[in-house]
């Protein structure tokens, strides 16, 4: 409502987001809600001014290009994820998991690609967005298991460094693609109120974005974040009446179904990795417990041999 029916500044709202976003967990720090845990200060750094970039860029890759193509532009981010965590942290992908990805993909393109307008200022801002966005996803799992950083803890040291990034290029972007000056905007009461519910509504939003790829994978939230499109797609249709055909509803089936496949490989092949993690260690577990069994029903046994000293 607020970037499409007021046409306020998306760039330079998220900026303000992240903020508000700051503020609300320094004020949880404060109530003891979590532990302030400092680490690598050039790790965050790096990690909130990319996060910042990543944002832009997906801005304006939606600007310079149709919707289709941005569309196609989110879809190729799962891809890219799984190519980069293969060749640089040696991540493994079956077939199962591949497979399930490729059937999510084509259910999403269905459901909401329509036009694809080429153009090479907006191919190469796409592309960039795409491969930014993967590197501060995987950044955002890595860092937490590295450091051993809560999904709090980093989103609180890293929030300055992205609302910084955000409000130094936030509107000289938001004014390239809205011809409009953030500062001149007219403040009405109703833009107020919304800015200031979407601010709030943005905690929750980025919190939850760390926790989820913190907690289980990039390609996880990225698959999550197409189900939520999913899901805006079908609630337009059925509370809102938005203009709906057999495409969208075989698209949203279709990825509805690679989703489901792709949940039960997942939990299939987590529970295979804990039993292997497992088994190793009863052959050393076993033989302890016979020598405690020994030691406490047996002890004649055990003090006749003669290696036995007290």
């Amino acid at each position: 409502m607020l970037i499409y029916g007021l046409g306020f500044a998306a760039t330079t709202l998220t900026s303000w987001h992240l903020l508000v976003t700051f503020c609300s967990l320094h004020v949880a720090l404060w109530m003891k809600l979590f532990e302030h845990k400092p680490f690598d200060a050039r790790a965050v750094m790096g990690f909130g001014i990319l996060n910042g970039i990543s944002i832009g860029l997906l801005n304006l890759s939606l600007g310079f290009n149709s919707v289709g193509f941005y569309q196609m532009t989110k879809l190729a981010i799962i891809p890219c994820t799984v190519l980069l965590e293969t060749l640089f942290f040696r991540k493994k992908f079956s077939r199962n998991i591949q497979l399930s990805l490729a059937i999510l993909l084509l259910g999403v393109g269905i459901a909401t690609v329509t036009d694809l307008q080429l153009n090479i200022l907006g191919s190469i801002l796409s592309l960039l967005a795409v491969v930014t966005t993967c590197i501060a996803q995987i950044m955002t799992n890595t860092i937490q298991k590295k450091f051993k950083v809560s999904s709090t803890q980093l989103l609180y040291q890293s929030c300055p460094y992205q609302a910084l990034t955000l409000f130094i290029i936030g509107p000289f972007l938001d004014g390239l693609l809205t011809n409009k000056n953030v500062f001149a905007f007219k403040y009405t009461p109703q833009v107020l109120f919304f800015i200031v519910l979407s601010c709030l509504i943005s905690v929750s939003v980025n919190f939850s974005t760390f926790l989820v790829i913190g907690k289980t994978s990039p390609v996880t939230y990225q698959v999550l974040g197409h189900l939520k499109t999913c899901l805006v797609l079908a609630f337009g249709y059925v509370l809102l009446h938005d203009p709906f055909s057999w495409r969208n509803i075989l698209g949203i089936l279709i990825a509805v179904v690679g989703m489901v496949i792709y949940s039960y490989y997942c939990t299939v092949e987590s529970q295979q990795q804990k039993a292997s993690e497992v088994s190793p260690q009863l052959p050393q577990v076993i033989p302890c417990v016979v020598v405690f069994l020994l030691m406490t029903y047996s002890p004649q046994i055990v003090k006749c041999d003669p290696s036995f000293t007290d």
